[in-house]
Parts: C-alpha cells; structure tokens; sequence
C-alpha cells in the first residue's frame, strides 16, 4: 500500500496522481511530503521523501529498505520533482535519472555509543 503524509499530518492512502501533485504544490517553506511503501513482502523502509526548503528549493531523498541505502538530492524545479515521485509510484527505475544523488546513509548508522553493550 502506497501512503502519502505531509507535515501538517494529513494522510492519503492510496494516493491518486492528481492528489500527489496537489500535495506537492501545497508545500509551504520548510514543508515536507513522504511517500510510503508499505507492503508484506518487502522488509524495511522504502519511502521517498520531499522537503521545501527555505531557499525555494526541493531536497529530495529516498530510501531503499535499509539505512544505508539512503540519498539526497536537491533540485529548484517542483515539475522535476513530481516526475521523480510519479517515477517513483510507478516503480519505474528511471526516476533517479536527471538529478545528482549524495549517499547519506552514514547520518543513519548506528555509533558506537548505540550498540549492545557487553554483558557480564
């Protein structure tokens, strides 16, 4: 199941084409969208993710199941941005194209102060 959840907390299961464009063009300054994969078969989280920025631009992320596959992107373009998030509904692997994507897994992995500490 596909869910779409702004900033302000409202939530669309099932989201349309039309629903997902009109949310995106809702987005105030420092708003943000996500849309979720949520299914039995697939472990993990996969979502992808807009965020307004303050400097009207869009920082555009997603990610593959695991926090190590997570990536960041920006781009000033609203229409660039719902290509890639139709792109990705579809599941069309050419949604990533056109844009320079960053890994930013590293900003999600466990330090050391968060693994299991040595029992006695």
């Amino acid at each position: 199941m596909l869910i779409a959840t702004n900033g302000r907390g409202h939530t669309v299961k099932g989201p349309s084409t039309a629903a997902i464009g009109t949310m995106l063009a809702g987005l105030d300054q420092g708003d943000h969208l996500i849309l979720e994969r949520q299914e039995e078969d697939r472990e993990g989280n996969w979502y992808v993710q807009v965020w307004f920025r303050d400097e009207n631009t869009y920082q555009l992320e997603y990610r593959d199941g695991v926090p190590a596959e997570h990536y960041q992107t920006q781009t000033e373009s609203q229409e660039e941005v719902l290509q890639a998030l139709l792109g990705w509904v579809a599941d069309k692997p050419a949604w990533r194209e056109g844009f320079t994507w960053t890994s930013i897994g590293h900003w999600f992995a466990p330090g050391p102060e968060d693994e299991d500490a040595p029992t006695a």
